[in-house]
């Protein structure tokens, strides 16, 4: 019997593998050691491999791919429904199996090695400026203890460290002052190593062609678009703009039946970096809508007389992960909507 789709759990050191051939009769069960992995699928004709987007599931994707196989990767959330009663290995593993042969099922794009290290930037840049603002809430707090403060915001967090260098002893007490110094000496480390990487992500922006074509759309900036260009490698799995924004997670959760609509808060699914670049972005926007004269800045003023500020912010992250979506798919630039 011919081995024609395998479906393998992915581990750190052990995996388990569970292959069916053309009538879905069992062929292959049985676990492989790391080592192991590579030869065992060498040993194999073509087939078609599936895999959840976990952990490392990119790299064996691509390593399985240049040994001749199809590799598809999908949520886990979406492989859960085909898994039978108890969980292990093996039945994840034939869970898998089974839930890469399914028509409907949603596949995830197998990213290259370029895109994931331009996702590493961000991960690590997201990393550092949340330790910049732990390290500049750190010493707002213990200066306050000794009387001193400064206005909020982290570019205000100079001149805070100007009054620790200038406090008289009696004010603050040489122990607290090299300790709060020391915190401030980390806190310039971390701004030079968030430079360093926003360095990096523009030379990669400014040889990217995509990433350059999604920066032309308002409220998505260098980071957005690198983001955006890095993860969505593959723009035709979504049938539509409003898909996308569904998949990041920026359209009302549904508790829908018997004929009536009930619709909440966002489902805040998907990916939660990109959506809340998005978000961000689109803060911008809105506190630009008053002097922006396009059909964009008066939709956001007909929206803001009727919905609170943070409604219409999350809605203007929808439309701008809709025109992103276009702008993918299309391989056009972003065009501003007339005014009617």
């Amino acid at each position: 019997m011919k081995t024609i789709t395998i479906g393998i759990d992915l581990a750190k050191s052990v995996f388990q593998v569970h292959g069916v051939d053309a009538v879905g009769a069992v062929t292959i069960r049985k676990k492989l050691r790391r080592a192991e992995v590579l030869k065992f699928f060498a040993s194999l004709g073509p087939c078609l491999v599936g895999m959840e987007a976990c952990a490392t599931a990119h790299f064996w994707a691509r390593e399985l791919s240049r040994l001749g196989h199809e590799v598809r990767l999908m949520p886990p959330s979406y492989v859960k429904a085909y898994l039978r009663r108890q969980k292990n290995d093996a039945a994840d593993a034939e869970a898998i199996c089974e839930a890469v042969t399914r028509p409907s099922m949603r596949f995830v794009p197998v990213k290259s090695a370029d895109q994931q290290s331009v996702l590493v930037l961000h991960r690590t840049r997201d990393l550092l400026v949340r330790q910049r603002t732990m390290l500049i809430n750190a010493i707002r707090g213990h200066c306050a203890e000794f009387g001193m403060i400064a206005p909020q915001g982290a570019r205000r967090a100079a001149e805070l460290i100007e009054q620790i260098r200038e406090a008289e002893a009696s004010a603050l007490p040489d122990l607290a002052r090299s300790t709060l110094l020391m915190l401030a000496a980390q806190l310039d480390a971390l701004a030079m190593q968030i430079h360093n990487l926003e360095r990096q992500l523009m030379i990669w922006h400014r040889q990217d062609e995509t990433s350059q074509r999604l920066a032309t759309i308002p409220g998505v900036g260098i980071i957005t678009a690198t983001a955006l260009a890095a993860s969505v490698t593959d723009p035709s799995l979504f049938r539509s703009g409003r898909e996308f924004a569904a998949f990041l997670g920026l359209v009302p959760r549904q508790n829908s039946s018997g004929g009536k609509d009930r619709l909440g808060r966002i489902s805040k699914m998907g990916d939660g970096y990109l959506r809340k670049l998005l978000v961000v972005g689109a803060t911008s926007v809105i506190r630009r809508a008053a002097d922006n004269a396009s059909g964009t800045g008066v939709w956001v003023r007909s929206l803001m007389e009727r919905k609170p500020s943070r409604v219409v912010t999350v809605a203007m992250a929808n439309k701008t992960a809709r025109i992103a979506w276009a702008v993918l798919a299309r391989g056009e630039v972003y065009r501003a909507p007339a005014v009617i």
